[in-house]
Order: structure tokens, then sequence, then C-alpha cells
């Protein structure tokens, strides 16, 4: 699964939600409600741009041009859902967890660097995992220790299955290189 799949099944239910709500006059207070948390989740600038689609029925590539790459996959798929619903993401489709490592060891580097920000929105995806249970849960535990300084692998791995194991590396692996770049 590439970069940009990854991203539209991680935001396929949301994507979903805005092109729904946001064409039909009766979902307007789903809509707001979807706004109000997008927002609260740190999306301002994503929120702003889905407005301009829907308050101003602009159109235009030039939405993309002040946002981050994952905003710009998001816009693009709501643009192309609101011209052809069949072009939208399944909402059905699980993300590929061993695509998360660079995020994952991106977040880790930052909030073990003192970025407080990055520190709350890792903690609260922990949160997430560890309540789905089974190699989530494992993976969850192990976040502390990373963004604590841990790196021993035998350490981190103990306990866990193969595919998580390997999530864990490759997070070891990229905080690697974001460590090489930083010292």
């Amino acid at each position: 699964m590439d970069k940009r799949a990854q991203i539209l099944a991680v935001h396929a239910a949301f994507i979903n939600q805005v092109v729904t709500t946001g064409s039909h006059p009766d979902g307007k207070d789903e809509f707001e409600q979807l706004m109000a948390l997008a927002i609260e989740n740190g999306w301002s600038e994503l929120v702003a741009a889905i407005r301009k689609i829907f308050d101003q029925g602009r159109r235009d590539i030039e939405l993309l041009n002040s946002l981050d790459e994952e905003d710009q996959v998001i816009i693009e798929a709501i643009l192309l859902g609101l011209q052809d619903p069949s072009t939208l993401p399944d909402p059905n489709v699980k993300p590929d967890p061993a695509m998360a490592a660079p995020g994952l060891a991106s977040m880790i580097h930052a909030a073990g660097s003192g970025n407080t920000q990055a520190l709350q929105i890792i903690a609260e995806m922990a949160d997430q995992m560890s309540k789905v249970d089974g190699p989530m849960a494992r993976l969850a535990a192990v976040i502390r220790p990373l963004i604590n300084g841990e790196r021993d692998p035998d350490l981190l791995c103990k306990r866990l299955d193969s595919k998580t194991e390997a999530i864990v590396l490759s997070i070891l692996e990229e905080l690697k290189q974001l460590e090489g770049n930083t010292g």
C-alpha cells in the first residue's frame, strides 16, 4: 500500500462523511460537528480548505497550495468524490500498520525531543491502540519507552508477535535515521 493509499485508508470515513454531509442541506448539523471535531484534532488548515469547497463552491487546484501532503490527499479525494462518488475511498479498507512506522517514529522523535503537541498526539494514539487489545495494545506499550529513549530491540520486542516486532524494528530504524540527522 503506497503512502497515498495509506492516507486514504486512514481517513476514508472522514472523507466520505465530509462529501455526504457537506453536499446535502439536511446534513448541515452533522457537517458542522465534523468540522468542529477536525479543528479539535488540529486540522484547522484542512477545515479552512473544506469550507472553501462547500461554502464558496471552489473546486480549483489552488486549494492545495497551503496544505501539507496528507491534507492535500484528503482534499483531492473530497473534490474527486464530489465529482464522482464512486471514487470515494472505501472506509472498510484497513491501513497497513507497517506503513505507520515512519509516522510513528517521527512523532516519537518529536515527543522525545520535547515537542508537547507531538507528545499529546502520540499519547492519544497509544491510548486508542491499547483499547484495541492484542498486537496493537502490545505496540502501544512500547511507545512510552521509545519516547523515553529506549532503543534496545530485545527489550522492546519481548512478548511481541512477529508482525508487531517488525513494526517496532521499522520504528527503531526510522528513529536511528532521525537521530543521526540531528545528532
